[in-house]
């Protein structure tokens, strides 16, 4: 092994807040997107689905990222009330970071020229909006005039230029510049006012509202001039709304679970209906759509579930192409041992997802209950995962659907969960203070061991077991029908096991600890065959092997992946440094040359090792 490469990464979800509208924008000239999730801005090219960048600078949650007119600059603001600019070339360099509001920021815009920019937000009291120079950060401006959070601003395209502004209060500012100072203001919503947007040639301004209606303003003089018609209207608050290229027609997206294209007329007076996308038949909370792009020859809107739907623009009728993605700790990963190109991940929201190698995105599992997940082990066509609820469940999967699932409650929360290989309806769950001895969900045995368990394996043909203890100790088992006999204590760790994995051949098994150090045994004479494995600086989470059982991979919250090679001394490593913003949290082997790994940042990796 001499080193390691990113091949591809599945990126997350945009994250999604109920009640509220999203922000995603784009780069119209390369046909890029920005989102935010957690601490990162994803861009994502729509004509490659697998080529994503990450930008995870920020120290608080993201919640705008935009491009500069000329795509070469990216501001993104946070939830802290500070705004980052940086390039989006040559490993995004930092030109400058501001602290513009004291509170989170909704929702920022550039000036046409680039020079300035505004953002609004929550003041925590002091001011909503702030303009400033984008190279100094000197407030250019006075925004007077809302009394509560503001959650959208947009710059007038076009000379003379003018700021527009609505929030909670339901009021539509306007501000005229610079230095921009109160012109006037509209109290025509009923609900707050959730996104407001100039036409491209500057000539009209919609604002879309709670109250399930779009209003239209004359860009010029901020006069309302119509509104877009009730007739076929939304049902629900309306969350985004956005502008063709050619300022014929707007996007809006809304809570009623449907997206609408409208017509506005040549002189603003109204707007009407020319075609609704329903996002899906299913009576969901997630078919909520929160936010919307109008770009090029695509129509992009957002799930309140994470659900990326691209529609053309060109030919309203032909079928979206969908994508999603995790939007959480992405805790537990599995390649399917059949089929070497589909990966199982799940995150503790009890979202499975199923991913193709070479495709991405395939599929969301769509289980029949709905049950958080801690852990999820996955054979041939079986899922078994077990959650907070003290319950383990069995999934059949027949052709990447779910079959009817079923359950057993073990009176405990479970800990952890292994599966026997060689005969799969064998499984080992651990909790706090012992081990359960599940056959086909029935409980063969339940075993209080008087010591606090962190972790268990049970050997591929389920004669042999091994717990790992909050004491550092590994006592391993013999099974014989329901019986556990403790054979032997293995004392090397110096912190409380956290992973336990038998490697594929059977010959050896690897365990890892809270104090960053990972070790390899042999199976028969409980011997160390590799160890020195200390290279994290924090607690290991997970730990894979590869399928000829020749190299182990470690990931931990130190956000490292280290991949060791069996028979080499452990100094040869390789490390695979800010494998995941936050720490790694699943590893997984998919052959000899690609390991997966997933963690905090919602996203999955797929690494090739290149061979000497």
């Amino acid at each position: 092994m001499a080193e390691v490469h990113l091949s591809e990464t599945y990126a997350c979800a945009p994250s999604t807040e109920r009640g509220r509208g999203i922000l995603i924008s784009g780069n119209p000239k390369t046909d890029t997107i920005l989102y935010c999730n957690g601490r990162s801005v994803l861009i994502r090219y729509l004509d490659k689905p697998l080529h994503v960048e990450v930008y995870g600078e920020h120290g608080y949650p993201v919640t705008v990222a935009r491009y500069s007119p000329n795509g070469e600059w990216i501001a993104s603001a946070d939830v802290s009330g500070s705004v980052r600019i940086w390039g989006t070339h040559n490993g995004f360099v930092l030109k400058n970071e501001f602290k513009v509001l004291s509170g989170r920021i909704d929702d920022l815009q550039w000036s046409p020229d680039g020079l300035r920019i505004v953002a609004c937000g929550d003041g925590k009291g002091k001011s909503f909006v702030r303009a400033f120079m984008w190279d100094s950060g000197t407030t250019v401006g006075d925004f007077d005039g809302h009394s509560r959070r503001v959650l959208s601003c947009e710059f007038k395209p076009t000379r003379p230029f003018r700021i527009a502004t609505c929030g909670e209060d339901f009021l539509v500012n306007f501000y005229e510049g610079p230095p921009f100072k109160f012109k006037l203001s509209h109290r025509e919503h009923s609900n707050f006012v959730n996104c407001i947007r100039f036409s491209p040639d500057g000539s009209k301004l919609i604002s879309v509202s709670s109250d399930r209606k779009g209003l239209i303003y004359d860009g010029k003089s901020g006069e309302k001039i119509g509104e877009l018609s009730s007739e076929d209207g939304h049902h629900g608050s309306i969350y985004a709304v956005c502008w063709s290229p050619d300022g014929k027609k707007v996007l809006t997206v809304s809570a009623d679970k449907s997206a609408k294209v409208w017509e506005i007329l040549e002189d603003g007076s109204g707007g009407r209906v020319i075609k609704t996308f329903a996002s899906s038949t299913s009576n969901a909370v997630e078919d909520m759509l929160v936010g919307c792009l109008w770009q090029n020859d695509h129509l992009i809107t957002v799930s309140l579930g994470g659900i990326i739907s691209i529609f053309s623009a060109s030919d309203l009728d032909k079928a979206p192409l969908s994508f999603s993605g995790h939007m959480k700790n992405v805790s537990t990963l599995t390649a399917l041992k059949n089929s070497q190109q589909t990966i199982l991940s799940s995150s503790y929201d009890g979202v499975i997802i199923k991913w193709i190698r070479g495709v991405g995105y395939s599929s969301k599992l769509e289980k029949k209950y709905d049950a958080k997940i801690k852990c999820l082990a996955a054979v041939e066509e079986v899922i078994f995962t077990a959650g907070f609820d003290n319950k383990v469940w069995r999934v059949p999967l027949c052709e990447g659907e779910c079959g009817d699932a079923e359950h057993i409650d073990i009176g405990s929360q479970p800990l952890d969960l292994s599966l026997a290989l060689g005969s799969p309806e064998l499984a080992l769950v651990s909790t706090e203070s012992g081990v359960v001895l599940l056959d086909s969900l029935k409980v063969m045995s339940k075993i209080d061991l008087g010591f606090t368990v962190t972790a268990c394996a049970i050997a591929p043909d389920g004669s042999e077991a091994i717990v790992g203890g909050q004491n550092g100790k590994l006592h391993i088992y013999s099974i014989s029908g329901n019986t556990l006999t403790e054979e032997m204590v293995l004392e090397k760790h110096r912190g409380a096991i956290t992973v336990i994995q038998y490697s594929p051949d059977v010959s050896m098994f690897a365990s890892a600890d809270g104090n960053r150090e990972a070790i390899v045994w042999d199976r028969v004479s409980k011997e160390v065959k590799l160890n020195n494995m200390l290279f994290h600086t924090a607690r290991i989470n997970c730990l894979a092997w590869s399928p000829s059982s020749t190299i182990v991979a470690t990931g931990s919250i130190d956000t490292c992946v280290i991949i060791y090679e069996i028979g080499k001394p452990a100094s040869s490593r390789i490390t695979i440094k800010n494998a995941h913003l936050g720490g790694v949290y699943g590893l997984a082997f998919m052959d000899d040359f690609n390991v997966v790994s997933s963690g905090e940042d919602a996203c999955i990796r797929v690494w090739r090792l290149a061979t000497e």
